[in-house]
């Protein structure tokens, strides 16, 4: 709702006031980073010139002061940053609150706080616990929670603004109904390369998911278009700046392949924060199996299905399944319990160890430790009583005991009798069998079992620093992947998010996300997102029949534009070429969503001399979204204005891929052409 002219008059002030303070701050903040960082560069070329008068004690005292100012320093850059970044638009929403004493509060919202001379707070950062007022309550009666207890009061107004280079545009007076002037405006643009931040439009169950403080983890399951991902991010933003000592350094995200990472890589930027680590889980595989020399993707993995190239599906199933998890424990379990020393370790005449002392360190001693780094323990503790030295005499225990123990360190050979073992459910031949084991390149569903079996028998690759874990697309992981996440990551805290109907995995599949809920340590709290803001209603009522859903609600007003039906066409090129041309005449980005890789390299062939045109491969990185071709699995939590969703006649979607038919279509935000 717009607001009176005296009103708009009254904001104009009010942002002229906070520019000139903000103009102020940047020039005095300005002034001190620079004069810091001359005195610091002074300072450690006085200590150098004078370190041989220190003393030790003296010259520790002297790195501890060096270390706290070059500290305050730092933060001095990071806060004049972000209020550079506020610059031409300080805030974005304000709210008035009447607290339990009938005192007024008139608070700002921003990017970063900023304070007047007399350290009152004129700006508040959007994650400070006043500001949850705005995400959370319509105008009556509200709470806030913050360190020092509970806050009532009442909401009495909630306003928004537009300002573009500094100049007030538009104000608004709006509740929480999702329908707000501002919200549909968001909707109704155009999609950019990359994702934005959305802290003026964050809803109240995204809120939910992005301020909780109370659960160790968090389990969400989201519909398509209901913000998984950004509100993933906008969490992360939100825990740097509430929990000590938590850094970028400190979280790291697991994302579906490379082409997601880059899509979100500046959204946390422009929140004011550092990019934190990202990895996917194929990185971890690669560099914790080096016993072959390529591990397939997940991407491949799924290719190799979809493009109809795998021989015993029954195989890959029973390799993905919950089933096989306890099959493989016996059998490692098994393995582990039968391994002994046949003989006495012999070094020389004198330093002799029995065979029942090699078994009782072995099995009673270092029991608690993994198989492997039980006998580097023993290697270690045999050096220390012969020679003094738990390092000098090592490499040679450890290598006189494999002369006389009934088992080595051959990762291959021991997956390899697993298939041969009772433990199995299924027949496998010895042809099948060394066509996976032999082979230079690892595949994807083998790299998990082997991985894990790996790191049961020597340890997995611990990570300490991790305190936050954030796991996207999280309806692709088995269980055994989160079995050996939890495991390398045992202090760290996660955030799951997916979507159950996204799944494209074929052989993999969740009843609920609710089911992982046991993995984790500490409470653990599952939320789901029910409203869907990238497409419009007419999209979602069609993605709807693909898996026969009816929960999703559609929140976008603007676009009243039917799904259109492409059949028996004569000459596709001429109607992609005309399709093509009449979208982007419309919308900043098109996407031609095929559903494999072979579909697409097809149609970049008919296109590439029209159009200038990105073909989007599962190790591409860098392109523009104004016109790509894609294969439906690699799309995964992308977004585009329109999307062209094709499946040649002869290669069309099985009744038991629909799941991939689906995240096809839900990557349109405005304008859906299928084409079968």
């Amino acid at each position: 709702m717009a607001i009176s002219e005296q009103e708009f008059n009254t904001e104009t002030k009010i942002l002229k006031k906070v520019q000139q303070l903000l103009g102020k701050t940047l020039t005095k903040l300005g002034d001190e980073v620079t004069s810091d960082e001359e005195n610091l560069i002074e300072f450690k070329k006085m200590m150098w010139e004078n370190s041989n008068s220190f003393d030790k004690g003296e010259m520790q005292q002297v790195m501890a002061a060096t270390s706290l100012e070059s500290q305050k320093a730092i933060q001095k850059q990071e806060y004049f940053r972000k209020l550079l970044q506020i610059k031409n638009k300080p805030y974005f929403a304000s709210i008035v609150f009447k607290d339990e004493n009938s005192q007024i509060h008139n608070i700002y919202l921003s990017l970063t706080y900023l304070k007047d001379d007399k350290l009152n707070n004129i700006l508040y950062d959007w994650r400070s616990p006043i500001c949850s007022l705005f995400y959370d309550y319509e105008i009556g009666e509200c709470q806030y929670e913050a360190p020092g207890g509970i806050y009532k009061g009442q909401l009495k107004r909630k306003r928004q603004y537009k300002i573009e280079n500094n100049c007030l545009t538009g104000v608004f007076d709006n509740s929480l109904n999702i329908d707000d002037d501002i919200l549909q405006e968001v909707l109704a643009a155009e999609s950019s390369d990359k994702m934005k931040n959305v802290v003026n439009t964050i809803q109240q169950e995204q809120n939910q998911v992005i301020r909780n403080l109370e659960d160790n983890n968090l389990i969400v399951q989201g519909i398509a278009g209901s913000g998984k991902t950004t509100v993933a991010l906008h969490r992360i933003a939100f825990l740097l700046y509430r929990l000590k000592n938590l850094t970028s350094n400190n979280i790291l995200i697991f994302s579906p392949n490379n082409i997601f990472t880059e899509y979100i890589s500046d959204v946390l930027p422009s929140l004011g924060e550092s990019n934190t680590l990202q990895t996917t889980f194929n990185d971890y595989l690669s560099y914790f199996i080096n016993e072959y020399k390529e591990v397939e993707t997940f991407t491949d993995f799924i290719a190799r299905y979809y493009s109809y190239k795998e021989e015993n599906q029954e195989l890959v199933k029973y390799k993905q399944s919950d089933e096989i998890i306890t099959d493989f424990n016996n059998y490692i379990s098994e393995y582990i319990s039968s391994r002994c020393f046949t003989d006495s370790l012999i070094e020389n005449e004198i330093n002799v160890v029995t065979s029942d002392e090699l078994n009782y360190m072995l099995n009673h001693k270092y029991n608690r430790l993994p198989l492997f780094e039980r006998l580097d323990e023993m290697a270690k503790k045999m050096s220390l009583h012969f020679y003094k030295s738990s390092s000098k005499k090592a490499k040679t225990f450890a290598k006189l005991m494999k002369e006389v123990a009934n088992f080595t360190k051959d990762y291959k050979q021991i997956y390899k009798n697993f298939w041969t073992s009772k433990h199995c459910k299924i027949i496998v031949s010895d042809i099948e069998i060394n066509n996976f084991i032999k082979q230079e390149k690892i595949n994807y569903e083998d790299a998990l079992l082997f991985s894990y079996l790996k790191g049961k028998l020597e340890g997995f690759p611990y990570e300490s620093t991790i305190k936050q874990v954030v796991i996207d697309e999280a309806q692709d992981y088995n269980r055994l992947q989160y079995m050996i996440i939890v495991e390398i990551f045992k202090k760290a805290e996660f955030t799951i998010l997916g979507d159950i109907n996204q799944n494209i995995n074929p052989y993999y599949n969740y009843n609920s996300l609710k089911d992982l809920s046991n993995l984790f340590n500490g409470d653990t709290k599952y939320i789901e997102l029910l409203k869907t803001y990238r497409s419009s209603p007419e999209i979602i009522n069609y993605t709807n029949k693909i898996l026969n859903l009816h929960h999703i609600n559609a929140i976008r007003t603007d676009n009243n534009k039917p799904v259109i039906i492409r059949k028996n066409i004569s000459n596709l090129k001429e109607s992609l070429i005309n399709d093509v041309i009449s979208l982007q005449n419309k919308y900043k980005s098109t996407a031609i969503i095929t559903k494999d890789i072979i579909e697409a390299e097809n149609i970049y062939e008919k296109l590439k001399d029209k159009f200038e045109i990105f073909l989007i491969e599962p190790t591409t990185k860098n392109f523009k979204k104004n016109l790509i071709v894609i294969p439906a699995y690699i799309a995964k939590g992308l977004e585009f204005d329109s999307v062209i969703v094709y499946n040649n006649r002869n290669n069309s979607y099985r009744k038991n891929e629909r799941n991939l038919l689906y995240v096809a279509c839900t990557r349109c935000q405005h304008e859906l052409y299928i084409y079968n």
